[in-house]
């Protein structure tokens, strides 16, 4: 056959019919290098060859001879230049190093991994600090300490009885359960605290403008105050309970079902523990929302009025979101009454009223209110400016001052004992307890029987707080370094606990007690238990820690933007 070198004019495109397709292949095959090609390569090779070759746009048996020609020229040039299109070369990518790889990733997760340590553990510059702390950060440390008793509360009472009293029915001897040591894992009356602290501090501010007749100020606080409360409840709630359905999604809880409702293990209370849906998670958000829609539980106040199944630990959540509203609004109810003895007396009678109204959690909120109204006009959060002239009085006229100091100092002292005791007013039989029968008998008897233990828990709570504004000596105590730290997580330690219990705590009990201790023996039961408290107990701590910068404080200023930019600026 002639070789035939097609015009330069023409677009270097070579057509290729049928009647070569021998002479292609047996060209192919001979410059491929069969040491390189495989059976497998092969038969891909022929299969692209017959595709191409079907595909041309003359495929004639019975050619011209100046199409012969024409074809015939394919023999005399290399395979590679008869293709029918000029295949451009493809861009080449650029794709990154290892070392470029490492010195991207390597700082993520450097960043993540310093994120997940606890805060106290992590490099300067990386947690927030506080230079000072404000005149009333004590009370910060008392609802720090709080969070943490009812989370022991809430750990404990699923293996042993802790809810009554050193004697009851001439038994319960053990020392745990004495006044003062049983506060230590006691949930009620830490939320009879948690309801005083917060009474007083949502009242301080909005009193200092009242006190100082800035009514515009305390219109503008006020509003802030009513328009951010909500966010700052029920927001981070939202997240907990949406963490609670990953956790369902994941199968954790539903691996922990079995061990939740076993009495074999879980000895005492066994709480609600939630199931969801792990299999269909559009029905899972659905469950989600509509819980959240109740959880906002405003109309009515019906005991655990609003809590979820979802986390059964959280029904003091809308409680406080109601008596914080009745408190802002009797606050701006008060605010244009001339004197301080004026608005003592309209508190006094919402104290009385809510009281036989047996509304415990409100007369814990006007208490802490009335604790704040008498700080403020003792100058309690104002440091004292001396003269010159008094600092050098005779020490003759400092004898008297400084005997006054000793014996308030004692008198605080033995009132916050006094408190203390009240509180540890056992949750379960305490008409039959020793040191609390003539107490029991003095609550009156149209209070209600369901929470009978909150009467003196609640009157201890306000002894108590007072005792501590008080009380320097206390009060260095609650401003402590390790005391501050639950007081920053105490809100994420609330939250958390739940969660982290029904799953990592049930895991590592079940862990203890079935592959180390065994749960033959009361010995083996109690060594099981504090084994793994020893890993629980952290593991809780922690994940609060990591809630607390990752989502509570966040919402803080999410809450404080919000309001920014929703609201006018004057």
């Amino acid at each position: 056959m002639k070789g035939h070198t097609p015009s330069s004019s023409s677009h270097h495109t070579t057509i290729i019919g049928s009647s070569s397709y021998e002479e292609t292949m047996a060209l192919f095959h001979e410059k491929a290098p069969s040491s390189d090609l495989g059976s497998d390569a092969g038969s891909s090779s022929r299969d692209e060859s017959e595709t191409f070759s079907s595909s041309s746009t003359l495929t004639t048996r019975n050619s011209s001879p100046a199409r012969s020609e024409i074809l015939g020229g394919i023999s005399s040039q290399p395979f590679s230049s008869q293709l029918p299109i000029s295949m451009p070369s493809l861009p080449s990518i650029p794709w990154p190093s290892s070392s470029h790889c490492r010195r991207r990733l390597f700082p993520l997760l450097t960043k993540i991994g310093i994120f997940l340590l606890p805060s106290f553990l992590q490099p300067k510059g990386h947690h927030h600090t506080t230079l000072r702390l404000s005149p009333t950060a004590y009370l910060d440390g008392i609802r720090g300490l709080a969070a943490l008793f009812v989370f022991f509360c809430h750990y404990f009472y699923t293996c042993y009885v802790i809810a009554t009293g050193y004697g009851l029915d001439e038994g319960n001897y053990h020392l745990l359960k004495l006044p003062f040591i049983r506060l230590l894992y006691s949930g009620p009356p830490m939320v009879c605290v948690f309801f005083v602290v917060s009474g007083y501090a949502l009242s301080l501010k909005p009193l200092k403008q009242i006190r100082a007749r800035q009514f515009a100020e305390l219109s503008n606080t006020m509003s802030s105050f009513i328009f951010r409360r909500g966010l700052r409840l029920f927001l981070p709630a939202a997240i907990s309970t949406f963490f609670i359905c990953l956790l369902v999604r994941s199968g954790w809880y539903a691996a922990n079902a079995d061990f939740a409702t076993s009495d074999l293990y879980l000895r005492n209370v066994q709480e609600t523990h939630y199931e969801g849906h792990p299999e269909d998670w559009g029905l899972q958000i659905q469950e989600w929302a509509c819980d959240l829609f109740q959880f906002v539980h405003v109309w009515d106040w019906t005991a655990f009025g609003g809590s979820t199944s979802m986390d059964v630990h959280l029904w003091t959540i809308p409680v406080e979101f109601r008596a914080s509203m009745a408190l802002f609004l009797s606050l701006m109810g008060m605010a244009r009454l001339k004197t301080a003895r004026k608005r003592f007396a309209v508190l006094g009678f919402l104290v009385l009223f809510c009281y036989y109204s047996a509304r415990w959690e409100m007369v814990l909120f006007y208490a802490g209110m009335g604790l704040a109204e008498m700080d403020l006009i003792r100058g309690a959060h104002t440091p004292s400016q001396r003269t010159e002239k008094e600092e050098v009085l005779p020490l003759k006229s400092a004898r008297p001052k400084r005997w006054n100091g000793k014996v308030k100092k004692w008198w605080w002292l033995g009132m916050s004992v006094l408190g203390l005791y009240l509180m540890s007013q056992p949750d379960q039989g305490s008409d039959m307890t020793p040191g609390w029968f003539f107490l029991t008998d003095l609550i009156p008897l149209w209070w209600n029987y369901d929470d009978l233990y909150r009467y003196w828990q609640s009157v201890g709570a306000v002894i108590f707080v007072m005792a501590v504004g008080r009380s320097k000596g206390w009060q260095r105590f609650f401003e402590s370094p390790v005391v501050q730290y639950f007081g920053k997580i105490s809100y994420a330690l609330y939250l958390m606990h739940g969660p982290v219990l029904h799953t990592a705590g049930y895991s590592i009990e079940r862990f203890v007690w079935q592959r180390v201790t065994g749960v033959e023996s009361d010995m083996a039961y109690h060594v099981g238990f504090g084994l793994a408290a020893v890993f629980v107990v952290p593991i809780t701590i922690w994940v609060a820690d990591v809630f607390w910068r990752g989502v509570d404080a966040p919402v803080v200023r999410f809450a404080k933007w919000f309001e920014g930019v929703w609201t006018i600026e004057e």
